[in-house]
């Protein structure tokens, strides 16, 4: 027979006792005994809030950490400068710069660590108690528990380290706390590191792998935390080197008396034939985003311009999942008059991505870049393969089969018709 909830058995402690009768002992000592528990907890919240007080109160340099007040800023060092200038700044120097933070640790009640970040530049920063600003040991302990990629804003003197800092780029200076403000809290808890995206994701889609004693973060994890992920390193690298690559190709284009021109990228028609385009509703029209600006170019050209270039999306239906297909990149595109033979823009054209190339490989900032990206396991990155002087190698197609002929690889279809 099944039991009534009267009949259940259950502890009398846990039950109420019946209007008008008297707990039993058991409830008696649970209800004591809960008292007991409450009252310790409150009484170790005050004396917790009282001692946290009177530490306040304590605290001489209260005044130079916390969260920066705008309508009242804290003072800062005349010179406010990048972190990546700090390498030529002599020692003893009183800057102020804003960075995030890379990792925050706390050695003693009387030293902490900082190591502070800004793009692929970054410096050790340390907050001993004392010094001219009377660091306090309530602020150490403040500047250990910052959360990793907060962005603060520091005022110290720079120093030489005792020995070269081995875990940031900047390893012969390092900087001396007097005041730090936190201008843009992180959370506590981030979805990713910044540091495991540091390096190229492994095949798998999602996740994280351990690569050599080091998480790496998957592809899908990093585009969806991409604003976490473009802040390591290396991504920021290759962000900058696409500039320098626009750079060097305006120069060049400059310097040969090309005009800059700004193409649309909307379309009434297809502008190339034999590729996709995406259609879009324009008002009450049909509109396409533009294959390459081509069409525009040459009305310049018709236009009278005879040399013009321009830089934007081009866009291409391709439903194809290879590396050879882009559903959208940046064009670098020109289009130039022609006086005698089309080799005129082959050889212009030649000659342009030698200049690219070469001022990648010889410029300081690009082959600083490229080396940023090499060390983040990017091994091939600058290894491009130049002829000597200024021209490219050209060769013909049957020049080209009978290369591949004499490597023992077969021409083949497609092109085996073309001679």
């Amino acid at each position: 027979m099944q039991l009534t909830e009267r009949q259940k058995p259950n502890d009398a402690s846990e039950a109420a006792p019946p209007e008008g009768e008297k707990p039993s002992k058991n409830a008696l000592k649970k209800a004591a005994k809960e008292k007991e528990k409450a009252e310790k907890a409150a009484k170790r919240e005050q004396q917790e809030r009282e001692e946290k007080e009177k530490a306040a109160a304590n605290d001489t340099a209260s005044h130079l950490y916390g969260h920066l007040n705008y309508e009242e800023p804290a003072p800062f060092a005349e010179k406010f400068v990048d972190l990546g200038d700090l390498e030529g700044f002599e020692e003893d120097s009183r800057v102020t710069f804003e960075a995030r933070v890379g990792n925050a640790r706390v050695q003693s009640a009387k030293l902490g660590f900082l190591v502070l970040r800004d793009g692929f530049d970054s410096i050790q920063v340390v907050i001993a108690e004392g010094g001219g600003q009377s660091v306090s040991r309530q602020m150490i302990k403040w500047c250990g528990a910052l959360n990793t990629e907060s962005i603060v804003r520091v005022t110290g003197l720079v120093k030489a380290p005792k020995e070269e800092v081995k875990s940031t780029t900047i390893s012969h200076h390092e900087l001396h706390l007097e005041s730090i403000y936190i201008i843009a809290e992180a959370p506590e808890s981030l979805p990713i590191q910044v540091k495991d995206c540091n390096q190229p994701p492994p095949g798998e889609e999602e996740g994280e792998i351990e690569k050599e004693g080091m998480p790496n973060v998957g592809l899908k994890a990093r585009l969806d935390n991409k604003v976490l992920s473009l802040r390591a390193p290396a991504s920021e690298a290759i962000r900058k080197l696409e500039s320098e690559v626009t750079r060097l190709f305006f120069e060049y284009m400059i310097q040969h008396r090309f005009t800059d021109i700004q193409p649309s990228y909307l379309a009434g028609a297809a502008t190339e034939g034999g590729a996709g385009v995406f259609e879009v509703k324009y008002f009450e029209e049909k509109a396409y985003l533009t294959q390459s600006p081509q069409f525009f170019k040459q009305m310049a050209i018709a236009g009278g311009m005879k040399r013009v270039f321009s830089k934007g999306p081009v866009f291409r239906a391709e439903n194809s999942n290879t590396k050879r297909h882009l559903t959208e990149f940046t064009g670098l595109d020109f289009e130039m008059t022609i006086r005698h033979h089309y080799h005129e823009v082959l050889s212009f054209g030649e000659s342009l991505m030698i200049y690219i190339i070469r001022g990648l490989q010889s410029q300081d900032y690009p082959k600083k870049l490229t080396n940023i990206i090499k060390e983040a396991g990017y091994p091939e990155a600058g290894t491009f393969q130049l002829p000597p002087g200024d021209k490219a190698v050209r060769i013909t197609f049957a020049e080209a089969k009978a290369l591949l002929s004499e490597a023992g690889i077969d021409g083949g279809e497609p092109h085996s018709d073309i001679e």
